[in-house]
C-alpha cells in the first residue's frame, strides 16, 4: 500500500500467530513466512521435543522438578524444514536432528502436561526469543503475542470451533498414516483446550493487541491472504 511521499508501508520483522490445537497457525504461519521470505518458527515444536526426551529418558510427565532440570540442560535448535518434510520447521535436539519423533501418538498426548509446567516455558521462551532476535520471524504457537514477543508488530490470533479443528486434525494424522476417528480427536483437542486455558503460567488467551480471525469456513489460501494483507497494510 502506497503511503504518503511515494513510500510503501514498512513490512512487519516479527509475526506472532496464535490459537488453540488445530486452529491452523502452523500450516498458516508457514506459508505466510514462505511468501515474504521470513524463518517459521513453531513453538510447539519445543515442547513435543521435550516431552519425547523426558520420554526417552523415563522422567514422569507430572514430575514438574524433572521436567525442568530437562529443559534447563537441554540443547535445542531450530531452523527451516526439511527437503520433503511434512513438518514445518526441523529441531535439533542435543545436536541431533529429531524432527521425525514429534508426531508421535505417545508425544501428541503428552506434551500438554509438560508445556504446562512454569520452569519449562521459561526456558523454551528463553531459546524462542534467541531465534527471533536473528531474523525477520513468523512465530507460531498459544502465548507468542501475549509472552514470547510481546512486543510483536504484527499478532494475529487463528480460532475455529471444535468441531472444525478435529476435521482438520484427523485429516492431518491420516496423512501422517495415523488415523483416528474424530470423535476421539475433538476429545483430545477439548483436553487440550482446557489444560492450555487453565495453566496459571502463559494460559492461552489472545493478546489485546491482536487481531483475531475465526477461520470456520474457509480454506487455508483464504486465512493466509488474510494474516498477509494485514502484514502489507493491504485494505
Amino acid at each position: 500500500m502506497a503511503m504518503a511521499g511515494g513510500g510503501k508501508k514498512k513490512l512487519p520483522r516479527t509475526i506472532a500467530i496464535d490459537g488453540p490445537s488445530a486452529s491452523g497457525k502452523s500450516s498458516v504461519g508457514h506459508l505466510v513466512a514462505e511468501r515474504l521470505g521470513y524463518l517459521f518458527l513453531d513453538t510447539g515444536a519445543t515442547y513435543r521435543a521435550l516431552t519425547w526426551l523426558a520420554l526417552q529418558r523415563s522422567v514422569h510427565l507430572e514430575d514438574e522438578q524433572g521436567l525442568a532440570g530437562l529443559a534447563a540442560r537441554v540443547d535445542m535448535k531450530l531452523g527451516p524444514p526439511a527437503a520433503g518434510s511434512c513438518e514445518r520447521c526441523t529441531i535439533w535436539v542435543d545436536g541431533e536432528d529429531r524432527t521425525s519423533v514429534l508426531r508421535q501418538p505417545e508425544v501428541e498426548a503428552g506434551v500438554s502436561l509438560v508445556s504446562r509446567v512454569p520452569q519449562v516455558r521459561r526456558a523454551m521462551v528463553a531459546v524462542q526469543r534467541r531465534l527471533a532476535s536473528r531474523r525477520k520471524v513468523v512465530m507460531a504457537g498459544r502465548d507468542i503475542g501475549t509472552v514470547v514477543l510481546p512486543n510483536a508488530d504484527l499478532k494475529v490470533y487463528l480460532d475455529a470451533s471444535p468441531e472444525e479443528r478435529a476435521r482438520r486434525r484427523q485429516e492431518e494424522m491420516a496423512a501422517l498414516g495415523r488415523p483416528f476417528t474424530e470423535s476421539d480427536v475433538r476429545q483430545r483437542i477439548l483436553r487440550r483446550d482446557a489444560i492450555d486455558s487453565e495453566r496459571e503460567d502463559s494460559p492461552l488467551r489472545a493478546a489485546e493487541d491482536a487481531i483475531v480471525i475465526n477461520t470456520d469456513g474457509l480454506n487455508q489460501e483464504q486465512v493466509v491472504e488474510k494474516v498477509l494483507t494485514l502484514a502489507e497494510g493491504r485494505s
